[in-house]
């Protein structure tokens, strides 16, 4: 099992910091307001600066991610299988109509962002700010990295040094992982990679269809077997959420990206092992009048979608694995469980949006 160094998947416990000892009822049975996969950085109390500025790079780079053309098709998009959790805008399902688009088959990976890292000489706002936010049992840091848990979600950390090359903090590194999904990527970066890249970020309408790989209202990308059925097709969390991991599917934290099977469309885990961030704005009521045709979401908002879960979603607390699961986080937020893949330019010589805090 891949582990960081550091780290005792059975035997960790929620850390104690300076502030006192983190509280060890965390909820578990509760899965409304959720921020298993997006602690927001404001969550945590640390002095930091606010001028965060979106590079505009003059080189284009090489995208080398293999992409999966989507055909043009009708879903019924949203929770039909009644697991939906509330407050997050799973309903009501409602039928949306797509054009033909590009889409990566895996996550942005590791050394696909080393290049684009190489080549403009980008830093990211976790690199920026100094800190971003680590599952506890993955910590790989110095006890005076430690700054704390985020509020109402205690294991997730602020490790100062964490970031895209030092996922678990700066005892960590990417190396032989470079086949991983990168993480500690906030949205503001994912849009940066797509101005170099000359890509875009799907939208949360294009990113659930091509996850259903042309099936039906079914939950998963597969079909309505579990998760564990037959054998694991997901990497999320096992065990003792969040106390203890016991790593059946082989993973403490990510996988390589094409581990498991692909869908029908090709793509590779779109469900687990990271969250990845979507184009739109997110507003919990936005399917009750959204457009039929093409949706692309709220026009403004606070917060950005993520979808399809990652290695921290487990049965008991956060079980939005799933086809139509959603979550949302700031674009300057960022964490070791979040990353993204890309989509085509719809339209020759259109360059994808920038963003500025």
């Amino acid at each position: 099992m891949s582990e960081p160094s550091g780290s005792d998947a059975s035997t960790a416990s929620l850390p104690s910091t300076e502030a006192g000892t983190v509280p060890t009822s965390v909820g578990a049975e509760s899965t409304e307001g959720c921020t298993c996969g997006a602690p927001t950085r404001s969550e945590f109390s640390a002095t930091v600066h606010n001028e965060i500025v979106i590079v505009q790079p003059s080189m284009v780079g090489s995208h080398r991610i293999q992409q999966s053309q989507i055909p043009a098709g009708t879903m019924m998009m949203g929770d039909s299988s009644g697991d939906r959790n509330p407050g997050d805008g799973e309903t009501p399902l409602h039928e949306v109509i797509l054009g033909p688009f590009e889409i990566d088959t895996t996550s942005v990976t590791n050394d696909d962002f080393a290049r684009f890292v190489a080549d403009t000489g980008y830093k990211t706002e976790a690199e920026t700010w100094g800190f971003s936010a680590v599952f506890h049992l993955a910590i790989a840091a110095p006890d005076e990295d430690i700054m704390g848990p985020a509020a109402g979600t205690p294991w997730w950390l602020g490790v100062r040094g964490s970031d895209w090359a030092h996922p678990e903090g700066r005892g960590s590194t990417v190396a032989g992982r470079g086949d991983h999904p990168t993480v500690h990527v906030s949205w503001n970066d994912a849009m940066a990679y797509c101005a170099w890249a000359e890509r875009r970020l799907p939208t949360e309408a294009e990113w659930e269809y091509s996850a259903r790989g042309g099936l039906v209202r079914t939950k998963y990308p597969w079909g309505d077997a579990e998760v564990d059925s037959g054998g694991w097709r997901a990497n999320i969390f096992q065990g003792d959420f969040p106390r203890r991991n016991t790593g059946e599917d082989g993973w403490l934290t990510t996988a390589p990206v094409r581990t498991f099977e692909p869908n029908g469309f090709g793509l590779w885990q779109p469900i687990g092992n990271v969250w990845e961030w979507c184009e739109d704005w997110f507003e919990a009521t936005y399917y009750a009048g959204s457009p039929r045709i093409d949706p692309r979401g709220p026009d403004e908002g606070s917060a950005r979608v993520m979808r399809g879960g990652s290695y921290l979603c487990h049965p008991s607390y956060c079980n939005r694995y799933r086809n139509s699961g959603r979550s949302a986080n700031t674009p300057e937020s960022s964490m070791g469980n979040a990353g993204f893949r890309t989509a085509g330019l719809s339209e020759k010589g259109v360059k994808p949006k920038t963003s500025t805090l």
